[in-house]
C-alpha cells in the first residue's frame, strides 16, 4: 500500500524544443518556374488581353480604334461567317478521324511488332517535320494534280464518282475541293496522332495480353477489352493535338482549296491583313477559341479518362 501511495518521482526537465532546420533551396522550384511564367505572360496572356480589348473597339484604321465595349461585333461576326465555322469543324473532324484510322495501326505496329525496325519507323514518322509546313502542303498540289497518277487511280476505282456524289470532289478534279483540303490536313497532322498513340501503347504491360490469352480470349477480344481501353489516354491526346490546330488552320485551305472551301482561319487572316477590320478578326478568333474549348471540355469528360499522354 505504501508503494501505491507514494508520489511519483519528479519528471526530468524537458529539453528545450529546437526549431526545425530551415530547408535550403525551398524557393528554387519557384525560381525555375519564373522564366516559363514570364514567357506565358508576355507572349500569351498580354496578347490575349490586347485582342480582347480589340474585339470590343469601334472605329477605322484612318480615324483610329477606341474601346467602346461594342459586343455586337461578336454576333455580327458569327452571323456572317457561321458557314466557315461549320466548315472548319467538319474538315478538322474528318481529318482527325482519318488520322486515328491511319495512325492507330501504325502506332500498334511500332509498339508491339516493329522489333529492331522500331527506330527506323519512328524516324519515318517524324521525317515530315524536317521540312517546312508550307513545302509539305505545296507537294500535295503535285500529288493531286489533274491527270496525275493519284487522280487516275481514283478514277479507275470509281472513287471519285462516290466523292463527287457526296460533294467532296468536282467531277474528275480533286484539287480545289474539300477532299484535297482534308487530305492536306490529314498528312500534316498525322504525326501528332501517331506519337501520343505510340507512347500510350508502349506503356501497356505485355503480361496483360498473355493473361488474356490464358483466359482463352480471342485477339479481337483482347484488343477490345485490354489494348484499346488502356490506350485511351493516347487516343484522347492524339485527337486533341490533331483537331485543335486543324480547326484553326488556313494554309491547307488556301493552297489546296478554293473560295468554296475557305475555313475560318482564312477569314481571320483576310480580316487582319487585307480588310484591316481588326475588331471583327479579334472577335472571330475568340469565338473560335471558345467553341474549341467547349468541345474539348465535353470530349474529355465523355472520354472517361483524365490521364493524357
Amino acid at each position: 500500500m505504501a508503494t501505491l501511495t507514494e508520489a511519483p518521482p519528479p519528471l526530468s526537465p524537458t529539453a528545450p524544443t529546437k526549431k526545425p532546420p530551415r530547408r535550403r533551396g525551398r524557393w528554387t522550384p519557384y525560381w525555375l518556374l519564373l522564366p516559363g511564367l514570364l514567357w506565358l505572360i508576355v507572349f500569351f496572356a498580354l496578347p490575349m488581353l490586347y485582342q480582347a480589348s480589340t474585339s470590343v473597339q469601334t472605329g477605322s484604321l484612318e480615324e483610329g480604334y477606341k474601346v467602346t465595349w461594342h459586343f455586337a461585333t461578336y454576333w455580327d461576326a458569327l452571323s456572317e461567317y457561321w458557314p466557315q465555322f461549320l466548315r472548319s469543324i467538319l474538315y478538322a473532324g474528318a481529318a482527325t478521324v482519318l488520322c486515328l484510322v491511319l495512325g492507330y495501326p501504325l502506332a500498334y505496329l511500332i509498339a508491339f511488332r516493329a522489333g529492331r525496325w522500331r527506330n527506323l519507323i519512328m524516324i519515318l514518322v517524324i521525317a515530315p517535320f524536317f521540312t517546312s509546313f508550307l513545302i509539305r502542303t505545296l507537294a500535295w498540289k503535285t500529288i493531286l494534280a489533274d491527270g496525275g497518277p493519284v487522280v487516275g487511280a481514283l478514277n479507275t476505282l470509281h472513287v471519285l464518282d462516290v466523292t463527287s456524289w457526296l460533294g467532296w470532289t468536282a467531277g474528275d478534279r480533286v484539287l480545289a475541293t474539300p477532299l484535297a483540303v482534308v487530305c492536306g490536313l490529314t498528312y500534316n497532322f498525322l504525326p501528332f496522332m501517331i506519337l501520343p498513340l505510340y507512347s500510350s501503347l508502349e506503356r501497356i504491360d505485355g503480361r496483360l495480353h498473355e493473361a488474356a490469352g490464358d483466359l482463352y480470349a480471342k485477339p479481337s477480344t483482347t484488343f477490345r477489352r485490354v489494348t484499346f481501353p488502356l490506350s485511351m489516354p493516347g487516343v484522347v491526346s492524339g485527337t486533341l493535338l490533331t483537331f485543335i490546330p486543324a480547326a484553326g488552320d488556313y494554309v491547307n485551305a488556301e493552297l489546296l482549296g478554293s473560295t468554296n472551301t475557305r475555313m475560318i482561319g482564312n477569314v481571320i487572316q483576310t480580316q487582319f491583313l487585307n480588310v484591316l477590320d481588326y475588331p471583327t478578326a479579334a472577335a472571330l478568333s475568340f469565338i473560335l477559341m471558345a467553341a474549341i474549348l467547349l468541345m474539348v471540355t465535353f470530349y474529355i469528360r465523355r472520354s472517361g479518362t483524365e490521364d493524357l499522354v
